[in-house]
């Protein structure tokens, strides 16, 4: 592979990078830019083709989501096919009904300054937002069940996470994050409502995907949820319990909190109908301090 004339691996390194790869949505993805072939996004103000291409005080750059789902699909195109073939699948017949359930994930990644440089002046923090397959299953024609092809075996593993948006902000920043995560949300909430078809060991195949927002530390699921920070009164994101409560109970947790209800308790903070001090307003909407912009899943990673 190494003693190769550079433009092989130049067109080899293509391959790797999403934009490469061809593909559909059916019926096509809403608000999403419909050229397949766009390369990396400068985080805040559209997309370059290129990679080189960008100005110096860009703040963050990514891939667009499908395009990057299209991609890591393709790199693992030989381990969907072995699975097919372990289960005994016919291959020609596997066209549809395959599930992929991604695993995303979400962290401060601490002070990344120029020590003595004198770079553009860009936030001294970085945050990085990635995402894992986890599994790709098939539902066979006239089969009840699900069959599952290919299961990622290292989730937690640097090498099995794929990189989507790196961004110069720090994670406590909620309007920057949902100001360059916004159209991340937004791509995810189109794709959910379609199907990609990719071709896939020769066949165009036809993909579902379901998101897990199950790799968020706390404070990036406050962050997201537009919650207090850790230091809260209200210490559970996925309930309305007080320190004080929590103490004196410590095992009948309900989950409450619905990212719905969230947005709704916001409205009341902002408007404040009932013409409440700072403190009855507080307890009303128990914790919830700023406008939520990413669903949360509920689940244990």
């Amino acid at each position: 592979q190494i003693f190769q004339p550079l433009h092989t691996l130049r067109s080899a390194e293509k391959e790797l990078l999403p934009g490469y790869h061809q593909f559909e949505w059916q019926p096509s993805l809403k608000n999403v830019s419909s050229s397949w072939d766009v390369g990396i996004i400068d985080g805040l103000s559209g997309w370059t083709s290129s990679v080189d291409d960008v100005p110096a005080e860009t703040i963050a750059r990514r891939f667009r989501y499908d395009v990057a789902l299209v991609s890591a699909l393709k790199d693992l195109e030989e381990d969907i096919m072995e699975g097919l073939r372990e289960r005994g699948l016919d291959d020609s017949t596997c066209t549809s009904g395959f599930t992929v359930v991604v695993k995303e994930s979400c962290d401060g990644m601490g002070d990344v300054s120029e020590k003595h440089g004198c770079g553009p002046p860009l936030p001294e923090k970085a945050v990085r937002f990635s995402f894992t397959i986890m599994s790709i299953s098939i539902r066979a024609d006239g089969e009840e069940d699900a069959v599952t092809i290919f299961q990622e075996q290292k989730p937690n593993s640097e090498l099995s996470c794929r990189p989507l948006c790196l961004m110069f902000v720090d994670e406590s920043d909620h309007e920057t994050l949902t100001a360059i995560l916004g159209p991340v949300v937004a791509e995810r909430k189109a794709m959910l409502e379609s199907r990609l078809i990719l071709s896939i060991g020769g066949l165009l195949r036809s993909f579902r995907f379901f998101f897990r927002g199950t790799g968020y530390d706390e404070k990036m699921v406050r962050e997201m949820e537009g919650l207090e920070a850790s230091g809260s009164t209200y210490v559970c994101t996925l309930c309305d319990s007080t320190r004080a409560e929590a103490s004196q109970n410590m095992v009948l947790h309900s989950i409450t909190r619905s990212h719905g209800e969230n947005l709704e308790r916001y409205e009341i903070w902002r408007t404040n109908p009932f013409s409440e001090s700072a403190e009855e307003l507080r307890d009303r909407v128990k914790g919830v301090s700023a406008k939520p912009f990413m669903e949360t899943q509920p689940t244990l990673d």
